[in-house]
């Protein structure tokens, strides 16, 4: 089974084990079977809005293993970057939730409430809460000269209702009225998957997400194998026209994909084959033998349009047919 060359998962949350409040179907059973196989496992979110009990304490109540010190969230990576880049005591104004305010406290400076108190600094992260007045009050702070953190810049997040606008959103109407760009704490930075690595002493971990641009980027940029998992915000099509650094390693329908074996892909004369479904690139079309419905039709196309691409930068968009 794939997970059986792993000794570590890294997952993502929203997308993957949850949306809005209720769980991804079957993910939580999954993740409880990763202790039976001997395989470590940490959450990593960019989910900037709850402390790590808070979101633990969420986790079992689906049903799947977790505790504060295995979720490793974007707020206290943000708080950290904030710390590393400015004096003890200097003022920070805090654009997010309660617990980024307690992150930000914590780590030994002051609160600022507008940008009239001139803060060295501005961090940002999502919060439902967040309003016009807030975002105006970063923009006046930023263009005050305060340095600015983002705790992530995820531009959409998975909720009950479906797909919405994310922390990512909010930060780019502040950059529009500054011209600048934050610094950014959470993924696709590789920090988090780093430290959850070194603190469960992992040599092999497995990153899975739902997003190419924060989960998978991230876990790609920290040196580590990455899965994507298609529960969330990305489909088979577009992990298919990811640029060349958002490509994942593999590609799962569910958890539950975890605990079975991974279809051997291979070159076969000028074709990619994946179980029964084959692909080829010709004059820049994708040719698949294979149902649309198949993931390992996906998986032999993706093999081939990224073979025949190997050094993309941009996402594409390739014409692609499928015919049995």
């Amino acid at each position: 089974m794939l997970i059986s060359a792993f000794d570590a998962v890294l997952s993502d949350l929203d997308g993957v084990v949850y949306a809005g409040p209720d769980a991804i179907s079957g993910a939580p059973e999954a993740l409880g079977r990763l202790a039976g196989v001997g395989v470590e496992l940490a959450y990593i979110t960019n989910n900037a809005s709850r402390s790590p009990d808070v979101v633990a304490r969420h986790i079992r109540q689906l049903g799947a293993p977790a505790s504060a010190g295995n979720v490793f969230g974007s707020a206290d990576a943000g708080a950290d970057l904030l710390a590393e880049r400015i004096p003890a005591k200097s003022k920070v104004l805090v654009v997010g939730s309660a617990y980024l305010r307690d992150c930000v406290v914590a780590r030994g400076l002051a609160l600022a409430e507008s940008a009239d108190e001139s803060p060295a600094a501005v961090i940002q992260g999502f919060d439902p809460e967040v309003n016009w007045r807030d975002l105006a009050e970063a923009a006046h702070a930023v263009n005050g000269g305060a340095i600015w953190v983002a705790t992530n810049t995820d531009m959409t997040i998975p909720r009950a209702r479906g797909i919405a606008p994310g922390n990512g959103s909010l930060v780019q109407a502040v950059s529009t009225a500054t011209g600048t760009t934050p610094v950014v704490a959470g993924k696709p930075e590789p920090r988090l998957f780093q430290i959850a690595a070194e603190q469960l002493e992992a040599s092999r971990p497995l990153v899975i997400g739902d997003r190419l641009d924060t989960d998978i980027l991230g876990g790609n940029r920290a040196g580590f194998a990455t899965a994507v998992v298609l529960t969330g915000v990305d489909d088979a099509a577009s992990v298919l026209g990811a640029p060349a650094d958002q490509r994942p390693r593999y590609l799962l329908a569910t958890l539950a994909d975890l605990f079975s074996d991974y279809p051997v892909v291979r070159a076969t004369g000028k074709q990619i084959v994946c179980g029964s479904a084959r692909a080829a690139v010709v004059d820049g079309i994708i040719s698949v033998t294979g149902e649309r419905g198949d993931l390992d039709a996906w998986r032999a196309a993706c093999c081939a349009w990224w073979y025949a691409n190997p050094r993309t930068a941009e996402r594409t968009t390739p014409e692609i047919n499928f015919s049995s």
